[in-house]
Order: structure tokens, then C-alpha cells, then sequence
């Protein structure tokens, strides 16, 4: 895959503003509480930037399938930028108030809506359709491989220089990210799935023909909702995973560093709990790397499995260590689940509408998400963190275990010959 020069272009910069971002979550984490901030607003602070992720992501998904997926994830990547060297500046200068932290941090979620779904698509331009999964997984050992460095570099930068200075290196990492998308050509013979050649994909005119007349953004999104509803494998991990994100994963990220920083000794110990669960992802991709399996979406779910586990061990108050490897599990099944997943959504959606069917997914997945991050605090004021923490792991196995009963995710298969978009749906049939 790295032979290609578009897709090792976009890679490295990719990598790299993926560093950028691991090493931030940390340092806003910390310059969250070390300014006064309670679990409640740290809550408050991750809920604002993901709330304009999900309201705003259906819009990202129809501009980027509608106008081109480079230029959509250039804009986003500028507005990144500009939130994150706005945030180290303010850090320099004393003391934000929690609101400035949302207000930036929205600023981040929306370029995150516009981002991910073009992501998605733009995978489909540069990689051959054989190599969709190997791509699918350097993308997930790239996001392993800075969630092992990212955190740990973070966790020694925040106590030697202060969260400022890694949130500065974030902004200037979102800049090679853009560096990165400027004009790199896609492969020879790639063709959306309509036969147009060039970026745009669907609704570009070839040179010298008049152009049809493009359909609305509302017919545009009717289209994604169709392609997302009508695959019963989609919706399902779609409502497994917006429950998990509200009751397990949410409660995790808030009350994780806030136990951490109670019991564990800090931002050192939270940087090698996500670090250990880079460098379990790190181990998911390897293994997921040029692998098809004949039922991916029994794999993808068997792998969930390790998502509850050091939730479970933070409430039960385990030791670092032990919580770390419980993190690495939870890596491990992480990347094997975004391989799988991400292949089977490239290969049964066409690659004119993917974009779109993966906004509907971040949409429902996320949403949730934003409810369980605003109330995790507050409920654990309540009943205690331990006991919320405890909740969410066994969520997270139940959940797992009723997705594996249903047929449409046993019965769909990888297709024998390669390929994506019409061509893998006919393949591979409509199971589910």
C-alpha cells in the first residue's frame, strides 16, 4: 500500500496530525482540571465537542460525496488548526474559563464532522479496491501507533511544559495534515461508480459535456439514508455502539482520568493507560493486515469483548498496571473491529454514496455519546464512580453477545473476488 505516492502522501500527514491529536487529549484533559475544573466540566468540555460532530456530520457526509472529499477535509482541517492554536495561546496567557475549553472544543468536533466522513470516501480514490483492508488497517496502526506514543509523550510534555505547548503541536500537526491533501493524485483507473472520472466523484461532468443538473442536498441525503437503512448489519452496530458510547465508553473517558488523577499519580499514569491501549491496537492491526475472513462482522463483534475490560478494573479500583492491560485488550479488539467494519462498509455500499452511509453511522454511533459525557459526572456525584464504571462494562458484554445472535451479522460474508461499491454488493448479496 505505501508504494502508492497518493496514499503514502496522505498517510504520513495523516499519522502525523493523528499524533497531534492523541498527545491534545491528554493535555486538554489535564488543562481542564489543573484549572479548576471538576469532573462535570470535563464532561461538559468533551460533550462540546462532540456535540457539532454528530449534528453536523450528515452535512459533512453529503458535501464530501456532493463537491469532493479533499476539499471538505482541507477546510476541516483548517478549522482544527485554528481552535487548537487559539487554546494554547489562551493557555499561555493564564487560566481559561470553562466555557472558552467548549467553545473551542466545538470548534474541533466541527471539523471533525466534516473530516471523518470524507475520510471514508477518500480511502475508496486511493487504494486499490483489492487493498481495502490492508489500507483500512495502516489507517488503524497509524491511530494505534500514535495512541502508544501520543499519550505517552503527552503524559512527560504536560508535567515538563504545560498542556499549552502540546496543544500547540496539535494545531501545527493539522497543518501537515493540509500539506498532505493538497493535490496528490489518485490512482489511474479509479472511477466513481458512475463512470466520472476525477475527485468529485458523482455529479462531475467530464470536459467538453454539458452538465446534468445535480440533485438537492436534501435528495442527496435521502440517498445516504437509504443506502444505511436498508442494511440491517449497518443500523444494528449503529445502535450497539451509540448505547456503548453513552452508558460504557463516555462514563470511561470522563471518570478514567478523574480516577487517575485521584489514585493513580496523574496525567503519567492515564498517558500509559492509553498507551497500552495504542499499543493493543497496535497488535489488532498487525494481525488484521491482509486478513479477509469469511464471516468479518462475527469477527469485528467477537472482538468488542476487550472494549469492557478496564472499565471494569478502573472500578474496581485495580492497580495502573493492571488496568493497562486491560486497556491493551480493549485496543486489540478495537482495531480488528474498525478493520472489518470499515472494509465491509467500503466493499457494500457504492463509492459515490459512502460517504454519506457513514455519516448516518457516526450520527446514530456518536450522538448518545454526547448525553453519557454531560451526565457522567453528575451521576457519579451520585452513586459513585466505580459503580458507574462497573455498569458500563457489563453493558458492553451484553450488548456484544445480543449482536451475535442476529443472522444479519452472521450470514454476511467477504466476497472471493475483490472489489467495492456495486460490484462487491452484487458479490457479496444482500445478507442483512
Amino acid at each position: 500500500m505505501l508504494r502508492g505516492r497518493a496514499f503514502r502522501r496522505f498517510f504520513i500527514g495523516y499519522a502525523t496530525s493523528l499524533l497531534g491529536t492523541s498527545m491534545s487529549a491528554v493535555a486538554v484533559t489535564f488543562a481542564v482540571l489543573d484549572s479548576g475544573g471538576s469532573a462535570a466540566d470535563l464532561g461538559y468540555v468533551m460533550a462540546a465537542r462532540i456535540l457539532p460532530q454528530v449534528a453536523l456530520v450528515l452535512g459533512g457526509g453529503v458535501l464530501a460525496d456532493r463537491i469532493g472529499r479533499r476539499p471538505v477535509m482541507l477546510a476541516a482541517d483548517g478549522l482544527r488548526c485554528g481552535a487548537q492554536a487559539a487554546l494554547a495561546v489562551a493557555l499561555l496567557a493564564g487560566r481559561p474559563q470553562i466555557w472558552l475549553f467548549a467553545v473551542l472544543s466545538a470548534l474541533v468536533g466541527t471539523g471533525e464532522a466534516f473530516f471523518e466522513p470524507g475520510l471514508t470516501g477518500l480511502t475508496v480514490e486511493i487504494a486499490p479496491a483489492e487493498e481495502l483492508g490492508s489500507a483500512n488497517a495502516l489507517f488503524g496502526l497509524a491511530q494505534s501507533a500514535t495512541g502508544i506514543a501520543g499519550p505517552a509523550l503527552a503524559g512527560v510534555l504536560v508535567a515538563v511544559a504545560g498542556p499549552a505547548a502540546v496543544i500547540a503541536v496539535d494545531a501545527a500537526s493539522y497543518g501537515a495534515s493540509m500539506l498532505a491533501l493538497v493535490a496528490p493524485r489518485r490512482p489511474a483507473g479509479r472511477r466513481g461508480r458512475d463512470g466520472g472520472a476525477g475527485e468529485a466523484g458523482a455529479g462531475e461532468a467530464t470536459a467538453g459535456a454539458v452538465a446534468a443538473p445535480r440533485p438537492s442536498l436534501w435528495r442527496e441525503a435521502r440517498e445516504g439514508w437509504a443506502e444505511f437503512r436498508s442494511r440491517t448489519w449497518l443500523w444494528v452496530t449503529t445502535v450497539q455502539f451509540a448505547m456503548f458510547n453513552m452508558i460504557t465508553w463516555a462514563p470511561y473517558l470522563v471518570l478514567g482520568p478523574v480516577l487517575a488523577h485521584d489514585y493513580l499519580g496523574g496525567a503519567r499514569a492515564w498517558g500509559l493507560i492509553m498507551g497500552a491501549n495504542g499499543a493493543g491496537a497496535v497488535a489488532g492491526g498487525l494481525a488484521a493486515l491482509g486478513r479477509r475472513p469469511r464471516r468479518p462482522l462475527v469477527v469485528a463483534t467477537l472482538a468488542t469483548f476487550g472494549y469492557p475490560v478496564p472499565c471494569l478494573l478502573l472500578a474496581l479500583r485495580a492497580p495502573a498496571g493492571a488496568v493497562a492491560a486491560g486497556a491493551f485488550a480493549a485496543g486489540v479488539g478495537g482495531a480488528l473491529f474498525g478493520t472489518f467494519w470499515d472494509t465491509t462498509l467500503q466493499r457494500q455500499v457504492p463509492s459515490d454514496r459512502v460517504s454519506r452511509a457513514a455519516s448516518f453511522s457516526i450520527f446514530g454511533a456518536f450522538g448518545p455519546g454526547t448525553l453519557g459525557l454531560a451526565i457522567a459526572g453528575p451521576v457519579a456525584a451520585l452513586v459513585g464512580a466505580s459503580r458507574v464504571l462497573a455498569v458500563g462494562a457489563a453493558w458492553s458484554a451484553l450488548s456484544t453477545l445480543l449482536v451475535l445472535t442476529l443472522p444479519a451479522i452472521r450470514a454476511l460474508g467477504s466476497p472471493r473476488a475483490a472489489g467495492s461499491g456495486q460490484g462487491a454488493a452484487e458479490a457479496v448479496g444482500q445478507a442483512g
